[in-house]
């Protein structure tokens, strides 16, 4: 029985289809990945979104689909997964005991747990179907004929030592780990197990992101061209799902049309390019080093990217630069994940800060006031950056270019600047930002210490009614800031005494304040 048999068959998958018609689009990939004769309205449509001209002659080996958002893709990926499992015969291929593995592999445990859920609903639609199920485990379901279906995480060190049948690659487009890009690691670790299995399938099923990646390179190389062993099929949303509204589409395209072309016209973004290469990352990361103790002499810089507690780490790094103009240092990067509690984190990164002399800190201008509070209380002043996080980027792209730092050997900040991205703006700066589904709070902090290091040989202070900023030298600078927090401890002093509405007035050579 071929697929298309066992959706039109009301005992089998027909009834998983209320409204047959809607999935008409998805019956031609369907026949078009197993090689199944179609009509000529089907090989039209066949021809519409892949390009190619000759109808296939065989099965393929891997396929690729390009679809839109709420295309039906993870429905889609659930069907073929059941198909595989339950409909063919992998016996002849298997040793005595073996398992041949079904592999659905999601971007994230959500998203995993959503096709877990497709392909237990599959199972329950049919009696037959729930009397092949031996074990329905959390994450992998057995059945009775050798076959297990096993949903997964994109991580590719999951994924050696099984005899693998059939794996589906759910939103291939946007598979990270720890901000770094695991895709064409996963599929090189599956091709080999693939490759020893006649009719097997590798199908990677995703809306298209950015110009980079297995799934833009097959695209690229491949669209188009009559192969006989991978197929590419790209179609948008509208193409594979007509029950949405258009209504829906125009206001995203409305709202982000670089984005909304990606999402809904599967249109890989023009917007979107890596920020920095692995080779200039890894140019200037000193291997082995991990932390630095202090240097008598040296002024360092620290700063923070905070967390609430609940979804993002919170992290700090602390940098230096050298004597007479010399590189900037990366020193220490310290990083705590949630579940966590700020205040006692604030606390315990104020006492390393000052066993490196730091009194001042920056980090993230949105923090809000319990975190300036949180660090006040453990004796630090906390500052919001002037740049935002995009600018302290675009800050530090051209110091690690030029090799103008040392880096430490910590491989989540290393994935976590690998994995972000830039996305031009017309009229005005760049935005650089983490990809979706990923995080930078390590990248951030180090590029803060780096960005705010590689500026204090010379500190910039507005003078007024001149020419704009001048410098002044670091070590009076330093001075002032001294006094002036003598001046603001004075200040909280006198508002003690005379009440919190009190306002100060600076004129020149000296304080006034009134109520």
């Amino acid at each position: 029985m071929n697929i298309i048999e066992a959706i039109e068959d009301r005992h089998l998958f027909r009834p998983l289809f209320k409204d047959p018609e809607t999935w008409a689009a998805w019956r031609v990939f369907l026949k078009a990945v197993f090689a199944l004769p179609m009509d000529q309205g089907e090989l039209e449509e066949y021809r519409r979104w892949t390009a190619r001209q000759k109808a296939p002659g065989q099965a393929f080996n891997e396929v690729f689909a390009i679809v839109g958002r709420r295309g039906g893709k993870s429905f889609m990926a659930a069907v073929i997964a059941c198909f595989m499992a339950l409909f063919k015969d992998w016996g002849p291929y298997l040793a005595p005991g073996e398992t041949a593995w079904i592999m659905v592999i999601s971007t994230d445990r959500a998203q995993a747990r959503n096709i877990l859920g497709y392909i237990k609903g599959i199972l329950q639609t049919s009696h037959m179907f729930r009397g092949m199920i031996e074990k329905d485990l959390t994450w992998e379901i057995n059945l009775n004929n050798q076959v297990s279906i096993r949903v997964a995480t994109c991580d590719f060190r999951t994924l050696r030592g099984y005899t693998v049948v059939a794996a589906i690659c759910d939103e291939l487009a946007f598979w990270r780990s720890e901000g770094a890009q695991p895709a064409q690691e996963i599929l090189t670790a599956l091709r080999p197990s693939l490759a020893t299995v006649p009719g097997s399938l590798l199908l990677g099923i995703s809306s298209p992101y950015s110009k980079t990646g297995p799934l833009y390179e097959a695209f690229r190389e491949r669209y188009g061209q009559d192969d006989e062993e991978v197929l590419i099929w790209k179609a948008p949303t509208k193409a594979m799902n007509p029950t949405i509204k258009d209504s829906v589409i125009d206001r995203a395209m409305k709202s982000d049309y670089a984005a909304g072309k990606a999402e809904w016209q599967a249109e890989f973004r023009e917007d979107l390019e890596t920020f920095l290469t692995t080779e200039m990352i890894e140019a200037v990361i000193i291997p082995g080093r991990l932390e630095l103790p202090t240097i008598e002499g040296a002024r360092y810089r620290a700063f923070i990217d905070p967390s609430g507690g609940r979804a993002d780490s919170f992290t700090m790094a602390i940098a230096h630069k050298e004597k007479n103009g010399g590189r900037v240092v990366l020193d220490r990067i310290e990083e705590r994940r949630p579940p966590l509690a700020p205040q006692d984190v604030a606390k315990e990164f104020s006492e390393i800060m000052k066993s490196y002399g730091v009194r001042r800190c920056q980090g993230d201008r949105y923090a809000g006031e319990f975190t300036v509070k949180a660090f006040a209380d453990a004796g630090i002043t906390y500052e919001a950056s002037k740049l935002s996080k995009s600018e302290i980027y675009l800050e530090f792209e051209p110091i690690l270019a030029q090799g103008q730092v040392e880096l430490l050997d910590y491989k989540k900040m290393f994935n976590e600047l690998r994995g972000l991205e830039r996305r031009t703006r017309s009229g005005g700066k760049d935005l650089v930002d983490h990809g979706p589904g990923c995080h930078d709070d390590v990248a951030n902090a180090a590029a803060g210490a780096v960005v705010l290091a590689a500026d204090s040989g010379a500190v910039h202070i507005w003078v007024g009614g001149g020419a704009g900023p001048k410098k002044e030298d670091p070590e009076k600078a330093e001075d002032k800031r001294t006094e002036e927090e003598k001046t603001e401890e004075r200040r909280r002093e006198i508002r003690n005494q005379l009440g919190s509405e009190t306002v100060f007035l600076t004129s020149v050579g000296e304080n006034l304040f009134h109520r």
